[in-house]
C-alpha cells in the first residue's frame, strides 16, 4: 500500500522511520518532511493545509492511508474534507474528524468535555472580553501561582503560569483585549493551579476500542532545572519511572476509559491517537490537557519502544478492529535528548550546516527542523534534531544519547544536560 504522513518535524521522522520497516508498504510519502525523513521516505513539497494539493497527491499515486502528524490540518477539518470529497471518502485518514479535534483545538471544549464526563481536572472559569472584570474577580479568589490558557491554538505558547495577582491581572487584559496571542486568546481559561509531578498517556484509538502506548514525559523549559520559557520539548524518557501499575490502572479506569466512552457518547468520531497531558497530584491523576496527535518530542521515546508492524495498528485502528491486535512493548527505557538553534524558543537563524550526523553510533537521530540545501544538512527550525538511544534504565540511555550529542555540531547550538533530574 501506499501511505502520505503529514508534517514535518522529529515526530513525523519518528513515525516514518517505523511505517517505513513494514513489508506492507510500497511507496511512503511525506508532506513536506524535512532531510531525515527524505532518508526513510519520497518528501512531497506540500503543506499540511493545502488540502487541495494533498488531494492532487493522494488521488495521483493511489495512497489509501493518510497519518496527520501535526493538530492544525486535524483542527481544520482535513480528515472531514475526505470523508466528503467522493475520490477521497474510501482513503483511510489516521487523526479524529474536525468536532472532536475541538479537544486540542479548545481548551474550554476540552474542560467541558472533561466535567461532562466527571474526569479528573483543575477547576476553571472562562472568560472574553466581555467579562474581563469577572476575569480579575476570580483571580482574586484563587491562590497564586495562577494559570491562564488561550483557548485556541498557540503553538504551545499560549500558557501562562504567573506568581503575582497584578501581572496575571495585566496578562489577562493583554490576552483578552489587546490580542497578546491572536484569535487563539479571544478566550482565555483561568485554572487552579495543580501542584505534582508531570507525564503524558498516549492512547491510539479506532472510536470504540483502545490501546495504551508507552507513557512518557517531556521537558518543557528552555533551561536546566526546569527554568526559563517554555518549548516544544527539549527531551522526553520513557517509560516514566514513577507510573506504576497502581497509577496505571488510575490512569486507565479514570481517565482513559471515560475519555474513550465520552467521545462515543458525545457522537465525536475518533480515529488515532490521543495524547493526555497528566499531572500526579499526590496519588491522585489529574488532565492538565489534550492533544489529538502525537506529541513532540515524546513521539521519539515512544514510536522506537513499540514493537509491532505500526501499519497493522493504524490498519486496525482505520477498520475499528483494534481489539483483534496484542501491542507489543520494548522493555527498555528509551530517552531523546533535543538540540535546538541557537536564541529559541525566541528569535533564532536557519540555515547553519549541522556536521557530525553520520558519527552517531547506537542511537536513532530523527530530524526536526533540518532540510537539505545544496547537498548539505542544515538547520530549518528551532528545534532541530534529536538523539534516541536505548537503555536498561533511563539513566544508562540518557548516558548513550549525551555522548552521540557531543558528536553533532552547528553554529549556536544548545541542548539541556540535565534530563531526567526530577526523577
Amino acid at each position: 500500500m501506499n501511505i502520505l504522513i503529514l508534517g514535518s518535524g522529529g515526530r513525523e521522522h519518528a513515525i516514518a522511520l517505523k511505517i517505513s520497516k513494514s513489508p506492507k508498504v510500497n511507496t511512503l510519502f511525506v508532506a513536506p518532511g524535512n532531510a531525515g525523513t527524505s532518508g526513510v521516505a519520497k518528501n512531497v513539497s506540500i503543506g499540511v493545509n493545502d488540502f487541495k494539493g494533498i488531494k492532487a497527491l493522494v488521488v495521483a499515486e493511489k495512497i489509501t492511508l493518510v497519518v496527520v502528524g501535526p493538530e492544525d490540518p486535524l483542527v481544520n477539518g482535513v480528515h472531514d474534507f475526505f470523508l466528503n470529497d467522493a475520490e477521497l471518502k474510501n482513503v483511510s485518514v489516521i487523526g479524529p474528524e474536525k468536532a472532536a479535534a475541538a479537544l486540542e483545538g479548545s481548551k474550554e471544549f476540552a474542560k467541558e468535555f472533561m466535567m461532562r464526563h466527571a474526569i479528573p481536572t483543575a477547576a476553571y472559569q472562562s472568560f472574553t472580553s466581555e467579562n474581563l472584570q469577572e476575569g480579575h474577580a476570580f483571580l482574586e479568589t484563587l491562590q497564586p501561582p495562577y494559570v491562564l490558557k488561550a483557548d485556541g491554538l498557540a503553538a504551545g505558547k499560549g500558557v501562562l503560569i504567573l506568581q503575582d495577582l497584578d501581572e496575571a491581572k495585566a496578562e489577562l487584559k493583554a490576552m483578552l483585549l489587546d490580542s497578546k496571542f491572536g484569535d487563539a486568546s479571544a478566550t482565555v481559561v483561568i485554572e487552579e493551579f495543580l501542584d505534582g509531578i508531570e507525564l503524558s498517556c498516549f492512547v491510539l484509538t479506532d472510536g470504540s476500542n483502545y490501546k495504551i502506548l508507552p507513557t512518557a514525559k517531556d521537558y518543557k523549559r528552555i533551561g536546566e532545572g526546569d527554568t526559563g520559557l517554555n518549548t516544544g520539548g527539549m527531551g522526553a524518557i520513557s517509560p516514566v519511572p514513577f507510573a506504576d501499575d497502581i497509577l496505571m490502572q488510575k490512569i486507565e479506569q479514570q481517565i482513559v476509559k471515560p475519555t474513550v466512552e465520552g467521545l462515543k457518547k458525545d457522537n465525536l468520531p475518533y480515529k488515532g491517537f490521543i495524547f493526555i497531558g497528566l499531572i500526579k497530584v499526590g496519588d491522585k491523576p489529574k488532565v492538565i490537557e489534550y492533544n489529538v496527535r502525537m506529541g513532540d518530542p515524546e513521539t521519539e521515546v515512544v514510536m522506537p519502544r513499540i514493537k509491532n508492524d505500526l501499519v497493522d495498528l493504524l490498519v486496525a485502528t482505520a477498520e475499528g478492529k483494534l481489539d483483534e491486535i496484542d501491542l507489543e512493548i520494548d522493555q527498555r527505557a528509551a530517552t531523546t535528548v533535543m538540540a535546538v538553534s541557537g536564541g529559541y524558543p525566541e528569535a533564532y537563524e536557519k540555515g547553519k550546516e549541522i556536521t557530525g550526523i553520520d558519527s552517531i553510533a547506537d542511537s536513532l537521530v530523527f530530524h526536526a527542523g533540518t532540510k537539505l540545501s545544496d547537498g548539505k544538512v542544515v538547520t530549518n527550525g528551532g528545534r532541530v534534531i534529536a538523539i534516541t538511544s536505548y537503555g536498561k534504565d533511563f539513566r544508562e540511555a540518557l548516558q548513550k544519547s549525551y555522548q552521540n550529542m557531543e558528536k553533532l555540531h552547528f553554529e549556536g547550538m544548545y541542548y539541556r544536560k540535565d534530563l531526567g533530574f526530577d526523577l
